[in-house]
């Protein structure tokens, strides 16, 4: 190779967005006269018959020449293909530039230094025949690619460096700049590795991009292949539809055509309309087309304009209920004045007043048995309107009430939504069955998303999550039942209309059980009404000594098992058919009683027949209850002064027995008691019945008299039972439930009940028959309720 001090004079040929190295063959087009002037130039310089002309290559950008050039040998001047004049050049070494000159012909002259090209010194030979291998391989792969076979032989046979390195530039993918690069890098070595390096990521990117290239290419070829198996299904379905003469087939999936003949609200109709616009955009392949569809098949089968006329027969309606559940009057009732105003509302064409129409949200609280889920039908039955029932209890989730976004997969509307779609009406009777039961989690409170649904003020323009469109739910009646009133949340509580059922009276369960409960297990137990008949003195006793609750399923299912044994009595052939049930045969049929009053026991194993037991009344969740509260006075020697409180009582009925004891002490003197036996001994209440938890100051003055009678010596009376709250004073304060403790003191054979004065006013939901046999007693004071309760100081009393 030349060395570096050769200095040459050589004209400028400037290469525009383009550059030639060392060992490259390139046609220029000699139309340019900077091109033409330069090869003319190098044409007139030459001396001697055997010498080719000489240009300097340079890469020009931007009108800015490179510091470094390349001279090339003109090989030949003649005409390209395209029949132009051209010139090809071959790039001989690299040429540093230096000052320009003169020369002949008009075109540019500069000096310049050849470069070395040489390995430099103390370069291993064995990394550099790495690097070629490593290059020669990179080559043959890209090669490969292209299909350029030929070529792959020639980049095969190059052995030097250099040579090898300025291969590089005919590399289509490499940039302007990156070319440059390669012209003005002099050491081989660095100039190879940089070539190795810009051909390995053209081959990173080139494999990422058929990669890329191939997925799109096999989800076009999926979604063309499926775009023509569904053209071929709709010709085939088409073709079915002409051979079955089905014209309607097709005019079914026209939800256009559905949306503009259905009777839509206009708000609903441009929500749908909307949607269908969507779906006609949306491709077959789309999954939104599906969830679109869904959409709009609800929309469309919802009630929008359905209404069931009421039954404005008031005495009918009242009939009806009559016949279908016995007692209950509230209830009836107020069904009997919503209907009487929706009757006037209709006559002076009010039935629609600022957007909204006149629904009803009652709340039926009552222990379980009562009817109350049962008596949702029945209203529904009264009134002409259809019923549906949707079960509350354990919904834990927001959704199940408003329904779900339309994002999810699997959305769907709420009961809410649902329980209208189902009714086909817009003013059914829903009943919100078990609404205390309603839970909350990370999900959502099911009971705020209520709010909205039974408040007589927003419910005319319900939004449910999944139809996002208003929904008037203001003509709907609700009834929402309940076991108990604390666990639902108050704003809750605050749009209904509470409705409480306390319980059936005996005679009420009588009538129950005979014209509704004996029939049905009649027939559930294959008998009919002419082989077994049951006396009322039978049904009374039922009711009355063999279940105690609030309703009448413990009575219903008693019944049952009476009935059964009777038909395998039959089948047995230990009895003939027919046969009447009295009394007296109950005890040989079912067994003995298990709830006998303390009236109708000895004496002597009343509970009461010892000083020291009280009976009180008290409110469960299975209705009203009775309470027997018992005393003890430990022995001096023995026992810890102070007071011990037992049976799993709450904070509040701990504090009322401590009033008890507190005014005991305090008024002792005043109620001749020996109130100084509780200096030294211990007092122990007992509430029995340990495993129940027990709370509430209603029992305050049934504690003061076990007390009293305890020191006093005196029996309470046994057929006396008492609630009320005490103060320290002694007077005796208003507490709640006194219906069920009335109802209660009935069913377990009790003539007197002493209640707070302020209660008085409660007597009125009392049933008359209940109040006919009970002898109360409103009070102010405890000496009054002592008076009452305890026997007379005379009668012997009974050693405990």
């Amino acid at each position: 190779m030349a060395s570096t001090s050769e200095t040459l004079t050589l004209p400028v040929l400037p290469l525009d967005d383009e550059v030639v190295l060392p060992g490259m063959v390139v046609p220029l087009e000699l139309s340019d006269a900077e091109v033409r002037a330069a090869v003319e130039a190098a044409q007139a310089a030459v001396t001697g018959a055997g010498g080719k002309p000489q240009v300097l290559l340079v890469p020009r950008v931007d009108g800015t020449y490179a510091a470094t050039g390349v001279l090339a040998v003109v090989e030949q001047v003649g005409r390209l293909s395209d029949g132009d004049p051209g010139a090809l050049v071959r790039g001989r070494g690299r040429v540093r530039i230096g000052a320009g000159t003169t020369g002949p012909g008009a075109a540019l002259w500069v000096e310049g230094e050849r470069v070395d090209e040489g390995l430099p010194g103390g370069t291993a030979p064995g990394a550099v025949a790495e690097l070629v291998k490593e290059y020669k391989a990179l080559a043959t792969t890209w090669l490969k690619k292209r299909g350029a076979w030929q070529v792959v032989d020639r980049v095969q046979q190059i052995e030097d460096v250099s040579a090898l390195a300025d291969n590089s530039g005919y590399s289509p993918f490499l940039t302007l700049d990156q070319k440059i690069e390669l012209l003005e890098t002099a050491d081989p070595v660095a100039r190879l590795r940089l070539a190795i390096r810009l051909l390995g990521e053209h081959l990173a990117e080139q494999d990422v991009a058929e990669s890329i290239a191939k997925d799109v290419q096999e989800g076009v070829d999926k979604q063309q292949r499926e775009f023509l198996l569904r053209r071929q299904l709709e010709a085939v379905r088409k073709e079915l539809r002409e051979l079955n003469g089905d014209a309607e087939g097709e005019e079914s999936d026209d939800y256009r055509a559905r949306v503009e003949a259905a009777d839509l609200p206009e708000k609903v109709r441009e929500a749908a309309l909307k949607e269908v616009e969507k779906l006609e955009r949306s491709s077959d392949q789309s999954p939104e087309g599906s969830w679109i569809r869904t959409w709009l098949d609800t929309v469309l089968e919802l009630p929008w304009r359905e209404h069931t006329e009421d039954r404005y027969d008031i005495r009918g309606a009242r009939a009806v209920l009559d016949a279908e559940h016995a007692g209950l009057d509230d209830v009836k009732d107020r069904i009997t004045e919503y209907l009487a105003v929706r009757k006037r509302r209709a006559d002076r064409g009010l039935g629609v007043v600022g957007g909204r129409r006149g629904g009803a949200v009652l709340a039926l609280i009552g222990p379980p048995g009562v009817g109350k889920t049962s008596l949702g039908e029945s209203v529904a039955h009264a009134m002409g309107r259809k019923f549906v029932r949707v079960a509350l209890g354990g919904v834990r989730d927001e959704a199940e009430i408003r329904g779900h976004r339309r994002t999810y997969v699997g959305a769907l509307p709420g009961r809410i939504v649902r329980a209208v779609k189902e009714a086909g009406s817009m003013n059914p009777v829903v009943l919100l069955d078990e609404i205390d039961k309603v839970g909350s989690d990370f999900r959502g409170d099911p009971a705020a998303a209520l709010l909205e649904v039974l408040d007589p003020a927003q419910n005319h323009t319900f939004r449910d999550h999944y139809l996002e469109v208003e929904l008037d739910l203001s003509d709907v009646v609700f009834l929402a039942t309940a076991n108990v009133l604390e666990a639902i949340p108050e704003a809750l509580l605050d749009r209904m209309e509470l409705v409480r059922l306390d319980g059936y009276t005996e005679d009420e369960k009588v009538v129950i059980a005979r014209d509704h409960l004996l029939p049905r297990q009649l027939e559930r137990s294959g008998l009919a009404s002419q082989e077994v008949r049951i006396e009322e003195g039978a049904l009374r006793r039922l009711a009355g000594e063999y279940t105690r609750e609030a309703g009448v399923r413990t009575l219903e299912r008693t019944l049952a098992r009476l009935l059964r044994k009777i038909a395998a009595q039959h089948e047995l052939g230990e009895r003939k058919l027919p046969f009447t049930v009295g009394p007296e045969d109950l005890r040989a049929l079912i067994g003995r009683p298990h709830h006998v009053p303390e009236s109708a026991q000895d004496p002597a194993e009343r509970r009461t027949a010892v000083p020291g037991v009280a009976t009180g009344l008290a409110v469960t969740g299975a209705g009203g209850d009775v309470l027997f509260v018992e005393a003890s006075l430990a022995d001096p020697e023995t026992g810890a002064a102070g007071l011990t409180l037992t049976g799993q009582l709450g904070d509040v009925m701990k504090e009322s027995a401590q009033i008890a004891l507190s005014f005991l002490r305090s008024h002792g003197a005043e109620l001749e008691l020996p109130v100084a036996d509780l200096k030294d001994r211990g007092v122990h209440i007992h509430f029995p019945a340990g495993a129940v938890p027990k709370d509430g100051p209603s029992a305050g003055i049934t504690m003061t008299t076990a007390l009293a009678s305890l020191l006093s010596g005196r029996q309470v009376r046994t057929d006396v039972a008492m609630t009320g709250e005490v103060s320290l004073t002694g007077r005796v304060l208003p507490i709640g439930g006194v219906k069920q403790k009335l109802l209660a003191a009935h069913r377990a054979g009790i003539s007197t009940v002493v209640i707070p004065k302020r209660n008085e006013a409660d007597l009125d939901d009392v049933p008359a028959e209940v109040l006919e046999k009970l002898q109360v007693h409103p009070v102010t004071d405890v000496r009054q309720v002592l008076e009452l309760a305890l026997s007379p100081a005379e009668a012997p009393a009974i050693a405990a």
